[in-house]
């Protein structure tokens, strides 16, 4: 199933140029699939109409990540989305976000445990497969499951991921890499 046939109306959406720079963040106010096209609240003023630029959208269960090409401005934008990907391969952008977050609970054989204080994290990027966050060091291993909120657009996202990767940041916090489980 094409990625464009899904509604993307109420979803987050995050902005970048070309090069990866974040530009700003938004929900979608309306989605034509006929169109291929989104309409956000007018956005920063560095964008104008023709502007390429690259959209990365929230959506669940999976986040998508298009081309896109602003085609107008007045009130609202309205985005052109093209070469649209579901899935991540290595080699496609991760989007930096910068932005805190809280893991709240973990999962152990499909049954969610509650943390009684939840581990604040920082969000670094976001792909369509998964995020990267700093956390204080050692707060999770290889293959951990948790649920993690964030806010993003103004929008209360929790998602489901598992560790994938670790990378020790010195005695104080370690980077996490991990892969989407479920997005809501």
């Amino acid at each position: 199933m094409s990625a464009l046939l899904g509604d993307f109306t109420d979803c987050s959406v995050l902005l970048y140029d070309m090069s990866g720079n974040h530009l700003g963040s938004t929900v979608i106010r309306e989605h034509d699939k006929k169109e291929q096209q989104i309409k956000v609240n007018l956005m920063p003023t560095v964008l104008r109409a023709n502007d390429n630029c690259r959209v990365f959208i929230l959506s669940s269960p999976t986040p998508c990540e298009f081309s896109g090409k602003l085609k107008k401005i007045g009130g609202s934008l309205i985005i052109a989305m093209f070469q649209g990907q579901e899935k991540e391969n290595r080699g496609a952008m991760r989007y930096p976000v910068n932005t805190s977050a809280k893991i709240e609970a973990l999962i152990i054989d499909e049954q969610s445990y509650y943390l009684q204080t939840p581990v604040d994290v920082t969000l670094i990027n976001i792909s369509t497969s998964g995020v990267r966050f700093r956390a204080p060091f050692y707060s999770l291993i290889e293959n951990d499951v948790f649920m993690m909120d964030f806010i993003i657009s103004n929008a209360n996202k929790t998602i489901t991921a598992e560790v994938v990767n670790c990378m020790d940041k010195g005695t104080e916090s370690s980077d996490y890499g991990c892969r989407f489980v479920e997005i809501q």
